[in-house]
């Protein structure tokens, strides 16, 4: 299973809350990292996370359209 760390920056719903993942990458060319983020809608069926804790999240089978990642910690 794929597993991804992030900060809980909205939440969305009852039991949907939105997950800023960041990675770095570096350019082929010039060798200068950069920060890209990607944004996912996390499904949190006990409400638990709040905004601005981080959070450990898991791919899981499809939950809505745009859902298919679940809560699996908070650790911070």
């Amino acid at each position: 299973m794929i597993t991804k760390q992030g900060l809980v920056t909205k939440i969305s719903g009852i039991n949907t809350i939105r997950v800023e993942v960041h990675r770095y990458e570096t350019h082929a060319v010039y060798k200068k990292r950069f920060r890209l983020t990607s944004n996912f809608l996390v499904h949190d069926p006990e409400s638990k996370a709040k905004v601005g804790d981080v959070v450990i999240i898991q791919q899981c089978r499809p939950i809505s359209k745009r859902k298919s990642w679940i809560l699996t910690e908070i650790t911070k």
